[in-house]
């Protein structure tokens, strides 16, 4: 499993993701203040990904829905995901009604993204991460080489939330990893560098 390095993305949004904990996964509480980078990314959105220019703005806008998404508003991130109509779009739309929690409405999302290019490098982290965890039978799904699965993902993260499964801290494990290799893969898209 590859590390995520924040500075791989440049000085401005190397700031935003000056980040050294899990994200919950629940809604949590939104960082306040909101770092001020973030706040007038908006505004900012060539500068941000210096040295490259934008290439695909939709997958710009999916790095800014991430980055909200990152710092705990659900909100700005469900604002900007619905208007991104393409399956990347989806795909953050759907991890931010999972952390709602909207498990039904994550489900839709999830199933209007079909299979996106970050399932394969996704289920082999997860394995990785489950290998050393003895898993309840709903958890079964994390160690298998086929293709991840992201409905038994929103169950898991249900059944944690719920209480009713205890692999909470690998959810979340999982969960930060999705994260890294979405926004990742937005960032190359953007910057033509994919």
């Amino acid at each position: 499993m590859a590390d995520f390095n924040a500075q791989s993305y440049g000085p401005l949004l190397a700031q935003i993701l000056r980040k050294d904990w899990l994200s919950p996964l629940g809604p949590g509480h939104p960082a306040q203040p909101v770092p001020a980078n973030l706040a007038t990314l908006a505004t900012n959105l060539e500068r941000a990904f210096t040295p490259y220019s934008i290439r695909d703005l939709d997958m710009a806008q999916a790095c800014v829905a991430g980055l909200w998404l990152h710092h705990d508003h659900l909100d700005e991130a469900h604002s900007l995901s619905q208007g991104i109509e393409n399956p990347t779009g989806s795909y953050w739309h759907g991890i931010m009604h999972r952390r709602e929690p909207d498990f039904g409405n994550a489900k839709y999302w999830f199933r209007r993204v079909g299979k996106h290019p970050i399932f394969v490098p996704l289920q082999a982290d997860a394995v990785q991460l489950a290998d050393s965890v003895e898993l309840a039978p709903p958890a079964s799904f994390l160690t298998s080489p086929s293709e991840w699965d992201p409905f038994a993902f929103i169950d898991l993260c249900e059944g944690c939330l719920q209480g009713r499964l205890p692999h909470t801290h690998l959810c979340q494990q999982i969960q930060q990893r999705e994260w890294e290799l979405l926004f990742d893969h937005c960032y190359r898209q953007a910057c033509g560098l994919a």
